[in-house]
């Protein structure tokens, strides 16, 4: 195992290399760009037997991605924001047609206005979709994670697509160190793939054929099932990826949550800070603890509750917004107690939009909400916007 100092993407580039992809269909655009480029590199220089296809779109990229993996290929791509806004059609029928493909994403803002910078809105508006999404924290998180996501998608209980998303310019741009597993325990952990199902002249077949209402429920039940399926083949190969890597992965990870009143729900680069900020004020005797969501989708519901259930409080940091209700996440969060007849109170704070820094002083902030609501008893307001520039509001 080598250690390297490399950029956000070019960790997931290189993760990509490592799982030995036949076809990477691309199509530029910030700040995922240096993904296709690394890639193009390591194909020109003959460190890596695969075809580059280079297309007028982002969703021609994923109609390449989606013709290469239904002919049996292994097949990985990359981009961000409005490319996989426009890609989304595209990736309903990827996740449809139950093909595994893996996408890094750069995670950046919707435009408009117009912004190059960190937010998770991208890909949390393709939750729907059918793709597993995981998060990465830091640039290991997301080397590691490509070659997870290809084991997991490529499994026959799965058979789905994934995202892997790196923070915009906060991973995708800054340079951290980063152990690279050697190729030949990667091919162990990751053999040859080898689809039972693919288009071969000899045996004709139809993927993602008509259907009609007798048999498309069918179809998405089938689908949802597969996701939810995902769950326990992650935990097998967060298990195995341990084994043989030696670097621990969960859906959740929690951090000084045994006795906290007060527990921050993250996912993303901002874990760090969280974990910075609750190192602070457990020095100052405040009872808080932080977890980090690294896997969204299939959203691990249970794990989040059995982590939280004894707090008083539990302070879901959302780095999107879905106007006219709040977070994404704390939605998902709030939901998984619906049925508890005893849970914490749930509030939930608009966080790092259009990458704003989220400091230590954020989370302190958000720490005195959540102790205030314990005070009262009650979430006043369930959905606050932290660091907001009242300037020019």
């Amino acid at each position: 195992m080598a250690k390297i100092t490399i950029r956000g993407n070019m960790a997931t580039a290189l993760g990509a290399k490592l799982c030995r992809p036949d076809v990477v269909p691309a199509y530029p655009i910030t700040p995922s760009t240096l993904f296709p480029e690394k890639i193009s590199e390591y194909i020109a220089d003959g460190e890596m037997d695969a075809e580059m296809i280079r297309v007028e779109s982002e969703h021609s990229a994923m109609s390449a991605c989606i013709g290469a993996s239904a002919c049996g290929a292994r097949v990985c791509t990359a981009s961000a924001s409005q490319g996989i806004a426009l890609m989304s059609e595209m990736m309903f029928i990827a996740a449809g047609m139950r093909l595994p493909i893996v996408m890094a994403v750069g995670n950046r803002a919707l435009s408009a206005p117009i912004n190059i910078w960190c937010d998770h809105q991208d890909t949390i508006s393709q939750r729907d979709t059918g793709w597993l999404q995981f998060y990465a924290e830091k640039n290991q998180e997301g080397l590691d994670l490509m070659i997870i996501a290809f084991k997991v998608c490529e499994d026959k209980r799965v058979l789905l697509p994934a995202t892997v998303g790196i923070d915009a310019f906060v991973l995708t741009h800054t340079i951290e160190a980063v152990d690279v597993p050697d190729q030949k325990l990667v091919d162990e952990f990751l053999p040859k793939y080898k689809p039972e199902l693919y288009l071969d002249p000899s045996k004709p077949m139809t993927f993602g054929s008509f259907g009609t209402p007798e048999f498309y429920q069918e179809f998405k039940y089938a689908q949802t099932k597969a996701i939810e399926k995902a769950s326990e083949v992650i935990d097998e190969v967060f298990a195995e990826f341990k084994e043989k890597f030696g670097r621990e992965y969960k859906k959740i990870t929690p951090y000084k949550c045994e006795d906290a009143d007060v527990i921050i729900l993250t996912m993303g680069s901002m874990s760090g800070t969280a974990r910075a900020a609750v190192n602070k004020m457990r020095e100052e005797g405040k009872k808080v603890g932080c977890c980090k969501l690294t896997v969204y989708r299939p959203f691990p519901g249970k794990e989040i509750v059995d982590l939280t259930k004894n707090a008083r409080v539990i302070a879901v940091l959302d780095r999107d917004i879905s106007p006219g209700f709040g977070g994404a996440l704390y939605g998902e969060v709030a939901a998984q107690f619906i049925n508890e007849s005893k849970h914490p109170l749930i509030t939930n704070y608009i966080i790092g939009l259009g990458g704003r820094d989220v400091l230590i002083e954020d989370f302190e902030e958000i720490y005195d909400k959540s102790i205030d609501a314990v005070k009262k008893g009650r979430v006043e307001k369930p959905v606050e916007w932290i660091h907001l520039n009242k300037e020019v509001l």
